[in-house]
């Protein structure tokens, strides 16, 4: 993790220009794996999320699930929280309501739409009301003709009552079965968020646009326009998630050119996040479920932190 800290120690060093008073703009991007409550949804496949389903999922789990994501979010924040915080992952409102709760002295609201996964596993935007005014929101539909998946999540929000920033919030449809036989998928997806991009961008060329989640795949500068600053540190062979014992940025932050100079990202991983990889050597994620056994981690990824020095050209 050396090379992460270098750059966040070189981000705040180097002169961004004029900076919000109350410092650098903090965005968090989080796969929280399997946010479920532990009630059944008539809309949803959630049954195995239940306390008699093959996770065995029950109240005292779920509240136990719900302390641990805050945990992260609170550490990360430390006493100034973080602007906006995306997840994947979430099955509905009311995990959203719970945290926020758990959350309150940040005084969070959040961001949410059904979409039509089978599984009911959606994403989400929180953002601290005294920082941010949404200005509009949206889900945009991928169409897979005959298989359905997370829809993208799009915010546009004034960011203290100075400028705006458009946010969008992914999750990618997996690679389960092979990678090169999804890989149309991802890039349906990908054709969705270069659409709304450009429709950004026709509007107003010099847009700040962040998009952030979990893209399943290798880091690459694939939306035009934009910068996925994940390259660096995935070269450097340092990641998000860790499968057969070859770590990988699943999760990834793409941002609008004009802002990748003033921008730091850092692979949040501190050792109450980890745990010996007894199979494959040195550390992984510490999960909440290793195959259908609970195992009482946080998560199968680790959440990626960005600073914005500024949304504001010199």
């Amino acid at each position: 993790m050396k090379y992460s800290r270098l750059i966040w120690i070189i981000l705040f060093s180097i002169e961004c220009g004029f900076l919000f008073a109350q410092g650098p703009l903090t965005i968090i991007s989080y796969n929280v794996e399997n946010l479920f409550d532990y009630e059944h949804d008539t809309l949803k496949n959630d049954y195995s999320f239940l306390p008699d389903g093959d996770h065995h999922w029950t109240y005292r789990k779920y509240q136990t699930k719900l302390d641990q994501i805050a945990r992260v979010i609170v550490n990360i924040s430390g006493w100034e929280s973080a602007t906006l915080v995306g997840l994947c992952e979430v099955e509905n409102a009311r995990c959203l309501r719970d945290l926020c709760y758990r959350l309150k002295r940040f005084h969070y609201k959040f961001v949410h739409y059904e979409s039509r996964d089978e599984r009911g596993i959606d994403v989400a935007l929180l953002y601290d009301s005294t920082k941010v005014r949404v200005l509009d929101s949206k889900p945009l539909l991928v169409d897979l003709v005959d298989d359905n998946t997370r829809d993208i999540l799009y915010v546009s929000a004034l960011i203290h009552g100075q400028d705006t920033l458009h946010a969008m919030v992914c999750h990618l449809p997996s690679r389960l079965g092979s990678e090169g036989a999804t890989e149309w998928k991802r890039m349906a997806a990908k054709h969705v968020i270069q659409q709304q991009i450009d429709r950004i961008l026709c509007e107003q060329p010099d847009a700040n646009i962040v998009v952030m989640g979990d893209m399943n795949g290798e880091a690459k500068n694939d939306l035009s326009e934009m910068a996925n600053i994940m390259i660096e540190l995935e070269q450097m062979g340092q990641g998000t998630h860790k499968y057969h014992g070859i770590w990988s940025c699943l999760d990834q932050f793409y941002v609008s050119e004009k802002m990748k100079e003033r921008c730091g990202v850092q692979i949040f991983s501190p050792e109450w996040l980890l745990e010996e990889d007894t199979k494959y050597l040195d550390y992984q994620p510490n999960r909440t479920f290793v195959g259908f056994r609970y195992h009482g981690g946080y998560s199968d990824h680790l959440p990626l932190v960005l600073k914005i020095g500024s949304l504001y050209t010199k």
